[in-house]
């Protein structure tokens, strides 16, 4: 007895895999690729060009530069006093951290285990420094600082950056708060714990991850804030991006190279910050939720 096999339909050739079929049919995939690629070039072309600048003797109609050295490090530490002005840069960061942190975390657990009149009020007044953009009320705010001989000072740059960094930690700490039941504290007042007990021993340990992230994020943001600073600063209150400004646009003859060794020193700073950020720092941290 013979058995017939039924047919396999022809091939005109093998098939393409789904993954070839819908990048085929999206040409709009392609287009996306192109731009981000595109930017990333000339954003790689931008800090080569300052980058190889800083290291060079001359550069002048040619692809590379006419000779190497990196006495501009150097000399641009002393030219623009980057040891006073980094020096600043950490003591109005650190602060600021501080602060912000000491004011925030407070104000975070009232706002995430409290009801009272007036919440959504004041959790928009908190959102509006982060919303708004920093020149919009850093005019007054550097006007007022002015008024009360605050502005040129430490104490005027960091009373300036506190503005935005509070709200930020409140932000970034009220989610993180809502996360932890309350019934841990609820347990050891029934224990016979003590408020200080309470905040010393079971809620600091819990907080100190959401502190750190948040400590850190208030880092790199002061860090790299201009405007604030730049409105309210004086020649011995300058930050490092303030000073960079400085050295770009203030009147005076200055060697390219010895700016653009300052820029990389901001550069490299700031890229270090970002990595830390990034390696202790959860993204979906900042997503806030939104209660009624």
């Amino acid at each position: 007895m013979t058995t017939v096999l039924p047919a396999r339909p022809a091939t005109t050739g093998p098939a393409a895999p789904p993954e070839r079929r819908t990048l085929a049919l999206r040409p709009g995939t392609w287009l996306a690729w192109a731009v981000l690629a595109f930017f990333f070039v000339n954003l790689a072309g931008v800090i080569a060009t300052v980058l190889v600048n800083s290291f060079s003797r001359s550069w002048f109609n040619s692809w590379l530069p006419h000779g190497w050295t990196g006495d501009w490090y150097s000399h641009a530490w002393h030219e623009f006093s980057l040891g006073q002005v980094l020096t600043t840069t950490i003591e109005v960061t650190l602060l600021v951290v501080v602060i912000s942190l000491v004011l925030a975390v407070p104000a975070s657990y009232a706002l995430a285990r409290r009801s009272f009149p007036g919440k959504k009020l004041v959790t928009t007044l908190f959102v509006l420094p982060i919303l708004v953009p920093p020149i919009a009320y850093g005019i007054p705010l550097a006007t007022v600082l002015y008024k009360i001989h605050l502005a040129g000072t430490i104490t005027g740059v960091v009373l300036a950056n506190l503005v935005p960094s509070i709200p930020f930690v409140v932000f970034t700490m009220t989610p993180f708060i809502e996360q932890i039941d309350p019934k841990i504290e609820a347990a050891a007042r029934m224990c016979g714990a003590s408020t200080w007990t309470v905040l010393t021993r079971i809620l600091s340990p819990l907080l100190l991850p959401g502190m750190l992230a948040a400590g850190i994020l208030v880092l790199v943001r002061t860090f790299g804030m201009f405007e604030l600073t730049f409105l309210t600063s004086g020649p011995t209150s300058q930050t490092l991006i303030v000073s960079l400004f400085s050295a770009v646009n203030s009147a005076g003859i200055r060697a390219p190279q010895s700016v653009d060794a300052m820029a990389v020193i901001y550069t490299g700073s700031m890229a270090v910050l970002l990595l830390i950020a990034l390696r202790f720092v959860n993204p979906t941290q900042l997503v806030a939720r939104s209660s009624d």
